[in-house]
């Protein structure tokens, strides 16, 4: 699902861009502009959600770390509950965890395991999706739990990393409001 050309150019405006960073030959798509203008980050939360507006939603999924920003403010927005997926370690109740791929090696998100209740309908959120290692840890998660996701929805997409395509392989809708190409 994809935005209109307007707003899409409106959002990508206020991403800003950093060359080489983590490492040389990587462009990194710095939301923190975005979240720190009002209209823009607005905008953005209100798209977000827009297909599912008036649906019953229960819970936003949120990945560490600006998944936690966003997914709080969309949560809000649709009278939703929030819950937070986090790194290996960091939540003090019991939880479920899943071990997913990275570029080199395995790394681990969590989450409590009494957050999501069976059939309890979830958004899952975070702030770009690029290989979607992160999301589909996430995304199995959720469904292990015995939930409905209804949709995982990203600000940023970088299809040529084709992570998208690996949720929507998963029978999982994605929402991205801004693609860039390479990665």
């Amino acid at each position: 699902m994809m935005m209109s050309p307007s707003l899409e150019c409106d959002l990508k405006q206020a991403i800003r861009d950093i060359p080489d960073y983590p490492k040389p030959g990587i462009m990194f798509r710095d939301i923190t502009t975005l979240l720190g203008d009002a209209r823009a980050f607005r905008r953005a939360v209100d798209e977000m959600v827009q297909p599912w507006a008036g649906m019953k939603i229960d819970k936003v999924a949120g990945i560490e770390a600006r998944g936690f920003i966003l997914g709080g403010a969309v949560a809000h927005q649709v009278s939703a509950g929030f819950v937070p997926i986090r790194k290996k370690g960091k939540l003090p109740h019991n939880r479920v965890s899943i071990a997913y791929t990275l570029e080199y090696g395995l790394d681990e998100i969590e989450m409590h395991e009494d957050a999501i209740a069976p059939h309890d309908r979830v958004i899952l959120v975070d702030d770009l999706i690029a290989t979607g290692g992160t999301a589909e840890g996430a995304v199995k998660l959720i469904r292990q739990l015995g939930a409905e996701l209804l949709a995982a929805v990203f600000i940023v997409d970088l299809p040529d990393l084709g992570g998208s395509d690996k949720l929507r392989k998963l029978d999982v809708p994605v929402r991205t409001l801004v693609s860039f190409e390479g990665h």
